[in-house]
């Protein structure tokens, strides 16, 4: 089962990962200025992760392959990690849509 692990990061911020029942991070979420804020991000990534229109599928400079799941209003709530092929994109996709609906939340 998967869990959304809320960090600090150094400058303060708050942010979330995703992370898969095998402990792997599949999404990674902005910075923000409260915890609150971290935690309404994390509801938003589970009613957003159902809808297959909210998945970016994005390429780098580099010819990596990753994604987005953006909100209602079009922001960005979360991108993946980056992958070699567009087949593994596509499973990290599935990931996020297996693992956030029912995901619990662990404060570091």
């Amino acid at each position: 089962m998967g869990k959304f692990v809320v960090s600090t990061r150094k400058n303060g911020e708050f942010q979330f990962n995703l992370k898969a029942g095998n402990g792997q991070v599949i999404l990674t979420s902005e910075g923000y200025s409260t915890k609150a804020n971290c935690l309404k991000g994390i509801e938003s990534v589970k009613k957003n992760a159902q809808l297959d229109a909210r998945f970016e599928k994005k390429t780098s400079s580099n010819g990596k392959y990753f994604f987005n799941l953006k909100s209602t209003n079009g922001q960005v709530i979360g991108s993946s990690e980056m992958y070699e092929s567009e087949s593994g994109r596509n499973n990290g996709i599935n990931s996020v849509k297996e693992n956030a609906p029912s995901a619990m939340t662990i404060e570091q």
